[in-house]
């Protein structure tokens, strides 16, 4: 079985490369908020309970999301594995985390960090533009539409978006190493980490995953 947790911070790619890592494998991607919104549409029990705090503007306590969890992991489509992107984010989380996968006889083979220089992350996300009609994504610098401002396929206007504004992205930054990168320490204690440099080529990346994943 490959189960799979991928850490890094904001703008590291992570779900690019649990895109790519997912397609490869025959594994699936799982992220925090598909499973809330999963769980949700389909009304299960864990999902009503997460309901009721979205639904009043709050967090939705560990409990609930580690529940969610469980749920998600015993779905047919994990029996080979799975990639759990954005998930745990804490180390209580993580501890929570170890005994699902224990409870369901699963295990967390291979926890990869993806490491980019904070520069380099500043400028991918304050790069980052947004199409106000389709949702389609550009870059300034990677990732131009052929006419400035508009959408290549729908023609909307694009806009930066507040999340990916410099003073938020900052706070954001500073939020990951307060609460995710504890994590770090936390399995580098059992030998599952593996590192790597996020930067450059998006298939040198994923290159460098897959042999370490083989």
């Amino acid at each position: 079985m490959l189960g799979i947790i991928l850490l890094g911070p904001p703008g590291a790619g992570k779900g690019t490369q649990a895109k790519k890592i997912a397609v490869e494998f025959s594994i699936p991607q799982i992220s925090t908020g598909d499973m809330l919104r999963e769980a949700v549409k389909n009304g299960t029990e864990m999902g009503k309970k997460a309901k009721a705090f979205m639904d009043a503007g709050g967090l939705v306590p560990d409990e609930v999301v580690i529940g969610i969890v469980k749920d998600r992991l015993q779905a047919a489509d994990c029996a080979k594995g799975f990639i759990l992107d954005g998930f745990p984010r804490t180390i209580p989380q993580a501890e929570a985390l170890d005994r699902v996968t224990k409870d369901l006889k699963k295990e967390v083979r291979t926890v990869l960090s993806l490491e980019v220089d904070e520069k380099e992350l500043m400028e991918r996300l304050c790069g980052r533009r947004t199409c106000t009609g389709c949702g389609a994504m550009y870059h300034v610098t990677f990732n131009r539409p052929k006419a400035d401002g508009k959408c290549d396929k729908c023609g909307t206007s694009l806009i930066q978006r507040d999340d990916d504004k410099e003073d938020t992205i900052k706070a954001r930054l500073v939020n990951y190493k307060k609460m995710t990168e504890p994590l770090l320490q936390y399995y580098k204690g059992t030998g599952k980490i593996r590192t790597v440099m996020a930067t450059g080529d998006i298939g040198a990346i994923y290159a460098n995953i897959a042999k370490l994943l083989r």
